[in-house]
């Protein structure tokens, strides 16, 4: 279907230049909705409202909710790219792309004033201060001061250094002038020249010139070794190897690059992430990722564009070129835009290729993990009302009993949280108190030794139990927690696997959840898995016994022998894989040997 056209735009649409420029939608409300940029206006604008174009939902619904539009002719297409980026991030309108980035970047300030202090700020205060950055990293941002004040002791105070104020003496020094953190300007015994040159050293050091700054101080600590000046030569030669040692951690990608901005990008249909890299002298100085959100159905490249602009502007970036995987649309007026193809520049572009692939896998896997979490809690609300809980089961605990005609009578205990197994509670048990085949004496035993020993250790109980049976079992586990006097601090239940009833204690009528309820599914999962656990743990009981029986059989093999093959070994199937040499230096050479005979005995040989 397609949307109605306001008079306003029916009238304009005629009237529109073929010439670059920027367009602006405005609803009923006359609030601006969208702004966009054209190297044609007059194509530009008509398109959006030609037929084909309403197969989108949502241009359909953006042109739906056009009312009015103006528009503004520009001379160049880089002109109606940065007006475009400018309105869009005055306006913010309701359908453009913005970066989802809304922290407050920090940066390094040199503030307009006599011998001027430098310092972290997050706020930009336009009073003649000269800014550095913005950092996307805060650590960075401290290692940057640390390795200034180690280089050049400047004031941090506050006072009002005037030439005027320090001749008459209106100032003492403080306590890092004592410590020797501060020159102490403040009393005159620093010049303001001296002091420049180190603010102008710090400017470099901060725009990422470190080879300038290290050159001239090479040259300073030559010209104090010539004049015997051996201290302060060494107070300067210690200044260079903090700054060599700061090169060195940088990541060098090429002496050939000189100041180049690196961008990449991975689309996907409802957003896009964009990677931004920026080299000084061959030196990577600044990365950052952003995730973009598409709001109509922007191309990767127009994505790239806005992208390029917004943050080039908003890390203080005037790097003469950009280096992208895509022709740009729109080009930067002064900026040479590269597409490389190989040597150092393509290198450059794949390592921000990495950067954003890296950067998407672990954005989408925090998203995962924040679904999967929001996922539990509805599941463990699903619960808690399905069951009619007083607490949500984010630990749950459930049990089972397992032996063939009453040998080796073992249980299990497997523990869920947040509606998951966790495996590396699971525990087994002997039975040690029951003798013959008795489910619901095993049960009660098991269920108290269980619970005893977290009372004794003071662990956190669950908040559900789930006994794998019917009446019977439930009953022997409310006896144990009785026994312990926790019973009316845990909720138990139990479930019979004929028709999966579920059983409170002192109701004889059982309830039944819907089979396709995620509560049962969850409960069924949990009795699965400590039937599983304790079926597992019960055959290899089994089978250590049976292995035991044989190994007994054998003339001349006591118990310390088949506990020490036992133990290394497993099973027989690998004690009779084993060489007679091995079995000579497990067990001694007549052991060996009788193994040996009777192995071949079993096997013919």
């Amino acid at each position: 279907m397609k949307p109605s056209i306001s008079e306003d735009i029916r009238t304009k649409l005629p009237l529109l230049p073929h010439k670059p420029g920027v367009y602006q939608y405005f609803d009923k409300d006359d609030k601006i909705i969208y702004v966009g940029k054209a190297k044609n206006l007059k194509k530009r604008v008509s398109s959006y409202f030609q037929k084909d174009r309403y197969e989108n939902n949502k241009l359909r619904v953006l042109v739906s909710k056009i009312w009015r539009m103006e528009y503004i002719v520009v001379e160049t297409e880089s002109d109606a790219l940065l007006l475009e980026n400018n309105l869009i991030k005055k306006y913010q309108p309701r359908y453009n792309v913005l970066l989802k980035d809304d922290k407050s970047f920090p940066w390094i300030c040199i503030n307009n004033e006599p011998f001027p202090r430098v310092f972290s700020t997050r706020n930009l205060i336009k009073d003649g201060s000269t800014y550095f950055g913005p950092y996307t990293s805060a650590h960075m941002v401290k290692v940057l001061l640390e390795l200034i004040r180690q280089l050049y002791p400047l004031r941090t105070c506050n006072l009002s250094l005037t030439e005027d104020n320090i001749e008459a003496g209106r100032f003492k020094p403080c306590l890092e002038y004592h410590i020797g953190n501060c020159k102490a300007p403040c009393i005159g015994n620093q010049t303001q020249n001296e002091y420049n040159n180190s603010i102008e050293n710090i400017r470099k050091i901060l725009k990422g010139n470190i080879q300038e700054v290290i050159v001239y101080l090479k040259e300073l600590m030559q010209e104090y070794a010539d004049n015997y000046s051996f201290e302060e030569a060494q107070a300067v030669k210690e200044k260079i190897d903090l700054l060599e040692k700061y090169k060195s951690k940088s990541t060098v990608v090429s002496p050939g690059l000189k100041d180049v901005d690196v961008f990449s990008i991975d689309a996907e249909e409802k957003n896009a992430f964009v990677n931004f890299i920026k080299v000084v002298d061959g030196r990577i100085v600044q990365a950052h990722t952003v995730d973009i959100r598409r709001k109509l159905s922007e191309s990767t490249v127009e994505l790239l564009e806005n992208a390029v602009l917004e943050l080039r502007q908003r890390m203080n970036s005037h790097a003469p070129e950009v280096i992208v995987p895509m022709d740009l649309d729109y080009g930067l007026k002064g900026v040479q835009v590269t597409v490389p193809q190989r040597g150092d520049k393509r290198k450059l572009l794949e390592l921000s290729q990495r950067n954003v692939k890296y950067f998407k896998l672990e954005r989408n896997k925090k998203k995962a993990e924040k679904q999967q979490k929001q996922s539990s809690k509805r599941l463990m609300d699903t619960m808690k009302k399905d069951l009619n809980l007083a607490q949500a089961p984010v630990h749950i605990e459930c049990f089972d009993n397992s032996n063939i005609q009453g040998s080796h009578p073992v249980a299990a205990c497997v523990v869920f949280r947040n509606g998951k197994p966790s495996r590396k509670e699971y525990r087994h048990y002997h039975v040690k108190t029951v003798e013959g085949p008795d489910d619901f004496a095993s049960m009660e035993e098991i269920v108290y030794r269980r619970y005893k020993r977290l009372l004794e250790e003071k662990q956190a109980l669950p908040q559900l139990i789930v006994i794998d049976g019917g009446k019977g079992q439930l009953g022997a586990a409310v006896n144990a927690l009785n026994e312990l006097g926790i019973h009316g601090k845990i909720t138990i239940i139990g479930i019979a696997k004929r028709l999966e009833e579920i059983f409170f204690p002192g109701d004889p009528i059982p309830i039944y959840l819907d089979k396709k309820s995620e509560s049962l599914k969850v409960i069924q999962h949990i009795r699965n898995e400590a039937h599983r656990f304790g079926i597992t743990f019960h055959r290899d009981i089994r089978s250590k016994k049976m292995i035991e029986n044989e190994l007994e059989k054998i003339p001349g093999i006591g118990p310390k022998t088949i506990d020490v093959l036992l133990e290394k070994y497993k099973s027989p199937k690998v004690v009779m894989q084993q060489t007679e040499q091995q079995l000579i230096d497990d067990v001694g050479l007549s052991k060996a040997q009788l193994l040996i005979r009777y192995f071949n005995t079993l096997t013919g040989k």
